[in-house]
């Protein structure tokens, strides 16, 4: 009984509140992260420059077969070079396949953290600021939730003709395994560019 109050205050103790997204916070956002995106709605926000831990492959499995090997060599990563732990966790899919994930990446906390450059498989790269189409999802970390939040996003972006595509989805997850899936947040984003001058354009 002792172990479940406990857990059961933890996890309370973890609700955070970003925007109108309430949500269990595990880590830290890298700095100067905007505010998460309302679950089934579209916003369009900048993102700062950031820098990642990436781990690639190309091989046409479903994501569901390679979320496990690319977690662990980045976790293996950032254990052996004592980088904090930070969310989300970024997953990319194929421009080509949706269905497809190409990568997975850990955010480091701040731009000075860790080193440029090869770790085995895994790349630290940074990342220039960008504009995305984002929507707020509950649920897995998985190819069937990433497809409904990628459908909402695409369905906005074609009803929104000052903006257009321009690159790779991407599907945030922002939780760990210990959180039940019901609960688990994340955003699915489409980087987009303004087809109108006059369009309103989000700070970073």
């Amino acid at each position: 009984m002792v172990i479940v109050v406990g857990t059961a205050l933890t996890v309370i103790g973890c609700v955070r509140k970003s925007g109108k997204v309430t949500y269990f916070h595990e880590a830290d956002l890298p700095q100067g992260w905007p505010l998460l995106t309302e679950v089934g709605a579209v916003e369009v926000k900048g993102y700062p420059q950031y820098r990642e831990a990436v781990v690639t492959k190309n091989d046409g499995a479903g994501s569901d077969e390679k979320v496990g090997p690319m977690f662990g060599a980045l976790f293996n990563h950032i254990s052996k070079n004592d980088i904090p732990m930070t969310a989300p966790v970024e997953m990319e899919y194929s421009l080509q396949d949706s269905h497809v994930m190409t990568s997975m990446a850990f955010l480091y906390r701040t731009n000075e953290t860790g080193t440029l450059g090869n770790d085995g498989q895994v790349v630290v790269r940074e990342i220039a600021p960008r504009t995305y189409a984002s929507v707020g999802v509950r649920g897995s970390y998985n190819d069937q939730s990433f497809q409904r939040g990628f459908a909402i996003v695409n369905d906005w972006i074609a009803a929104n003709p000052q903006w257009r595509a321009d690159g790779t989805p991407r599907f945030f997850g922002y939780n760990s395994p210990f959180i039940l899936w019901f609960w688990k947040y994340g955003e699915v984003q489409v980087p987009v560019v303004a087809t109108d001058p006059g369009a309103s354009r989000p700070s970073l």
